[in-house]
This record gives C-alpha cells, sequence and structure tokens, in this order.
C-alpha cells in the first residue's frame, strides 16, 4: 500500500464576502455599526432585565436574556473576522482558531435553535394554557430549560467539530467564504467527504426539522387559541406578541436550510445568505424582540429613573 505523505495546514486564508473594491470602505464602517449596535442593544436588554426585579423571575424574560448572550457571542466570533476582510492585506486565521470559530458557531447556533424552540412552547402555554401557566413554566423550570439547550448545543457544535476536522487538510488554504463553516471548509479536505456531508445533512436536517415543527405545531394551536379571543385589543396584542418571534425565526430558520439542508450547499449565495443568522439577526433580536416589549421600555425606564434618582441624592 503506498503510503501519502501529506503536508498539513497551519492556517487558513477567509476570502471573506465578495465585494466591489470602492466599497469596501463602507462596508467596513457598516459592519462595525452593526456589530457596536448589536453589543450594546443585547447587553442592555440583558442588564435591564438582570437589574429589574419584575423581569428576571419570569420565565419570557429568562429566555430573551439567554438570547441576548447567544446573539452576543454569535456576532463577536463571526463580525470582527468579516470586517478584517474589507481592510488591507491578507489576514490568515490559524488552524485552532478555525476550529474554535466553527465549535462556538455551531455550539451556540444551534443553542439559539433549541431556545426558539422553547420560547415558541413558552408563548403556547402563555396563550393556550394561562390559568395554568404560573406551575407548568416557574423560573426555575426555564433555567432548566435553558441550561439544557446550552449543553445540547454544546454537543452539536462538538460534533461537527471533531468530524470536520479529523480529516487531513493539506492544500489549498483558501476558504471561499468570510468564517470557517463546513461546507466551505470540508472543500478543502484532503480525503473524501462523502462520510461528513451526509453526517452534516443528517444532524444539522434533525435538529433544524425537530425544532423547526415543535415551533410550527405550538403556533397553529396558539393562532387557534387567539382567533377564539373576543377582544380586538386582546387579539392585536397576542399577534403582536408572537409576531416578533416568527419574524425572527423565519430570518434565522431559512438561511440556514438554504445553507445546509440542500444536496450541493456551495452556491456562491451561501454566503449572503450566513449573513442572516451571523450579522443580521443578532443585530434585529433587540429591535424586534424586545425592545418593541411595552413591559421592557418601563423597565427601562424605571432603571434609568433610580439611577438619576440616586445622582440626585
Amino acid at each position: 500500500m503506498e503510503r501519502v505523505n501529506y503536508t498539513l495546514l497551519t492556517e487558513f486564508i477567509l476570502t471573506g464576502v465578495p465585494h466591489p473594491p470602492r466599497l469596501r470602505t463602507f462596508l467596513l464602517v457598516f459592519f462595525v455599526l452593526i456589530y457596536l449596535l448589536t453589543q450594546v442593544g443585547n447587553l442592555l436588554i440583558l442588564v435591564t432585565v438582570s437589574a429589574d426585579s419584575q423581569l428576571h423571575a419570569r420565565p419570557m424574560y429568562i429566555f430573551l436574556g439567554a438570547l441576548s448572550i447567544i446573539d452576543m457571542g454569535i456576532s463577536t466570533i463571526i463580525v470582527p473576522r468579516l470586517m478584517l476582510n474589507f481592510t488591507p492585506g491578507v489576514k490568515p486565521i490559524p488552524f485552532g482558531g478555525c476550529v474554535a470559530q466553527l465549535y462556538f458557531y455551531h455550539f451556540l447556533g444551534s443553542s439559539q435553535c433549541f431556545l426558539y424552540t422553547t420560547m415558541a412552547y413558552d408563548r403556547y402555554l402563555a396563550i393556550c394554557q394561562p390559568l395554568r401557566y404560573p406551575v407548568l413554566m416557574s423560573a426555575k423550570l426555564s433555567t432548566l430549560l435553558v441550561a439544557g439547550a446550552w449543553v445540547a448545543g454544546s454537543i452539536h457544535g462538538a460534533i461537527q467539530a471533531i468530524l470536520t476536522f479529523r480529516l487531513p487538510y493539506c492544500g489549498p488554504n483558501q476558504v471561499d467564504y468570510f468564517f470557517c463553516d463546513i461546507p466551505a471548509v470540508l472543500k478543502l479536505a484532503c480525503a473524501d467527504t462523502t462520510v461528513n456531508e451526509l453526517v452534516t445533512f443528517v444532524d444539522i436536517g434533525v435538529v433544524v426539522a425537530s425544532c423547526f415543527s415543535l415551533i410550527l405545531l405550538s403556533y397553529i394551536y396558539i393562532i387557534r387559541a387567539i382567533l377564539r379571543i373576543r377582544t380586538a385589543d386582546g387579539r392585536r396584542r397576542a399577534f403582536s406578541t408572537c409576531g416578533a418571534h416568527v419574524t425572527i425565526v423565519t430570518v434565522y430558520y431559512v438561511p440556514c436550510a438554504f445553507i445546509y439542508l440542500r444536496p450541493d450547499s456551495h452556491s456562491v449565495l451561501d454566503g449572503a445568505a450566513a449573513l442572516f443568522p451571523t450579522a443580521v439577526t443578532p443585530f434585529l433580536n433587540p429591535l424586534i424582540y424586545t425592545l418593541r416589549n411595552q413591559e421592557v421600555k418601563l423597565a427601562l425606564r424605571r432603571m434609568i429613573g433610580g439611577q438619576r434618582a440616586k445622582s440626585e441624592v
């Protein structure tokens, strides 16, 4: 049997998002602003929920606080590296850095997927079984559900990272993407990737399909319950609360399905689609999901008013 000698790679070069050179400065400033606003918006939500005694023990806001942490994490591991592609020069990412980026992206991304499902179940209980809601969804149970989502996400991320980087990578080292993700990295492997592609399709397919099906089922029951509400104001408030969740879930799931659940996921459109779960959704979550929430606005006013009162004393 002939022995093959591999010169294994020690770094990768991310090609970034294709763009006209004249737009480089504009895109750099744009993504800097997106990143800063994402961090500030989610941190503001996290601080408000943690500091306000009326919010931090309620399941819905425990989930929103966890979602803010995930959004800050996904934005931090992806967007700063993306911004480097709009600056002069070639900036390679170390092999270990690529492994870490892929792991944390799939860890946080799948945790977010599980969390969206839990939040849909929470809304189902709140709207369809309001009298039993305090018993069925306590603060302790919601905390355990968040912890479960993080544990399941970490296992999913570890499986994907181990399967991807158990293969030899001996060149070329140019990743045709703006971050280290499975389809783009596997193209550079010096071995057969059929098993990896199948496992990725099945694993991510099961996670996405099962979570989305449970969310869809929850909202079928929720819509039926809302339509039975007699007052127009009650229906409007219920639809407003659920509409935010549906919007975010759609923006998150559709691009993920487009990237990972196609037989040949090497389209040039994958990069544009991947901007939604990595940059757009973390930026929109505080705006769509929380800052439009009247209870959060009142909590912000209470927090700001309390700080002013302390400064005046």
